[in-house]
């Protein structure tokens, strides 16, 4: 019996599989089992046709190839390649046990790129379950950006057959390739960024206040809430925030080349963060994710490590809003079907966006309000008291003005998030300030005697709640590291509680 190793998904997560094939005496078939879907079944067409059109006799015995563990669904195409291998290489007495790999076959015996293969093999190298693999070579570029693992690109059957009968002559065909962007080094620990900006904050006429908020929003990945008529420019600054978020590890480049892949994209492996904007119309299975026998990625999910907008957010369905409170406060969705229970990490910045009353025009100094007082009622009522305490920042859009001008270019502020950056984590600070939990937030957030006892004076006026205090207490530090400042100071528990949904 021979064996070499593959893998499929189990949730989002790669799960190895054991291919073993054993070639013995009797009437002359071919059967795969291990519940395969019929993907791998219809593989047996592919294997025979490969074989035969390389010179390859297809041996007269009786052919069983298992997929191990045998209680795990496997699916997709990449099967192919490993099962051709060990049906045509059974002679070998070379252990091929910590071998994977990788590829759909075509008739004619050339190797294919799978969609699902870079996110697989990245999940497989998080695990560290994985050392050597042989790739289609066409997936070599991105697969190289994975390190610590030697790929071997074939370009069909018999290249993937001559390297394993010379694996003691083989070197792997691929070197790590590197992000091509300017980066800086904290701890020992790269991070980067992109000067690029599709969309630019100097094109935001006016909306000071907002643009602040914005800022302080991006630095600590605080959820906000924009309020204002409707043309005032609160998707423009959601939609331009995307560009001036803080720079990213290696490894979350990877991991958003991962969702990418999973969303049917070509990964860019660029330091640019996700950015989510559902309609208001969507369900709760395309946002959260789910399935009958699968539970597939949703926009939450896919929203990781970046944005998640909803604009004209009252409009949601109630039941989504209130869903969202839990990876809002968690940072993870889990998802339970009764074929598979899933956890997909959900660590996103939230924005959302709304009109002050239906008609939109309840802050408008020029334009008469048609709203009756219940019709607000009822419009504000759509958002309950638990969701937007979730929300760390509001802000409530100034009236636009003819004489408006631009302040700040997307460079401009960008350069101000990166500094901040930077100093967050010069203190040995990993998680952003919205993120930080209650013993990193003592560690972390030191207020002087001014800031506390200013902090002690809101907590008696307004009544905050525990959580509230939490919250001004991390977006305080989020606007001490825009001003460089060890420690919280008045000025900034001011301008946070400034930032208070009242």
């Amino acid at each position: 019996m021979k064996t070499v190793c593959c893998a499929t998904y189990e949730g989002m997560d790669a799960k190895i599989v054991q291919v073993e094939s054993t070639l013995t005496k009797g009437l002359p078939s071919f059967s795969i089992v291990g519940m395969a879907s019929a993907s791998i079944t219809e593989a047996k067409e592919r294997v025979k046709s490969a074989l035969l059109s390389n010179e390859f006799s297809f041996p007269p015995k009786r052919i069983t190839i298992n997929l191990s563990p045998s209680d795990v669904r496997k699916e997709g195409s990449q099967f192919d390649l490993s099962i051709a291998l060990l049906i045509a290489l059974d002679y070998l007495s070379d252990d091929l046990s910590e071998w994977f790999v990788f590829g759909e076959l075509g008739l004619d015996g050339s190797v294919k790129e799978n969609n699902q293969l870079y996110p697989l093999v990245l999940s497989l190298a998080n695990q560290q379950r994985i050392k050597k693999a042989i790739v289609p070579f066409e997936s070599l570029e991105k697969l190289s950006k994975i390190p610590n693992i030697d790929f071997y690109g074939v370009k069909n059957l018999q290249e993937a057959m001559g390297l394993l009968k010379n694996l003691n002559k083989i070197v792997p065909n691929s070197q790590q390739s590197s992000i091509e962007y300017p980066f800086y080094e904290v701890n020992g620990e790269k991070y980067y960024y992109a000067k690029e900006y599709e969309l630019d904050f100097s094109d935001v006429k006016g909306q000071e206040i907002a643009k602040r908020a914005a800022l302080i929003s991006a630095v600590g990945f605080h959820n906000i809430l924009f309020e204002g008529s409707p043309g005032c420019g609160k998707s423009m600054i959601a939609s331009r925030m995307r560009y001036i978020l803080p720079p990213m590890r290696f490894d979350e480049i990877l991991d958003v080349a991962k969702l990418d892949v999973m969303e049917s994209k070509e990964p860019q492996f660029k330091p640019h963060r996700n950015m989510r904007s559902p309609h208001h119309t969507s369900t709760l299975a395309s946002i959260f994710g789910g399935g009958t026998h699968k539970a597939m990625i949703g926009e939450v999910g896919l929203a990781n490590f970046g944005i998640l907008m909803f604009d004209e957010l009252p409009y949601f369905q109630k039941n989504v809003l209130e869903a969202l409170r839990e990876p809002m406060q968690d940072n993870k969705i889990r998802i339970s079907r009764v074929n598979s229970k899933v956890e997909y990490p959900s660590n996103f910045l939230f924005i959302g966006a709304m009109n002050p009353c239906p008609c939109g025009n309840l802050l408008d100094r020029r334009k008469e309000c048609r709203c009756s007082d219940l019709e607000i009622l009822r419009y504000k009522n759509r958002l309950s008291e638990p969701f937007l305490d979730r929300i760390d920042i509001s802000v409530t859009m100034q009236a636009v003005g003819i004489d408006d001008k631009s302040s700040f270019s997307s460079l401009e502020l960008h350069k101000m998030v990166v500094k901040a950056h930077a100093f967050s984590k010069k203190r040995g600070q990993v998680e952003f300030n919205a993120k930080l939990n209650d013993a990193q937030i003592e560690q972390f957030c030191k207020l002087d005697n001014e800031a506390k006892s200013t902090l002690a004076i809101a907590v008696d006026k307004f009544t905050l709640s525990f959580r509230s205090i939490k919250k001004i207490q991390k977006v305080s530090r989020t606007i001490a590291d825009l001003d460089s400042s060890e420690s919280i100071e008045k000025r900034h528990i001011l301008e946070a509680l400034s930032y208070r949904r009242r």
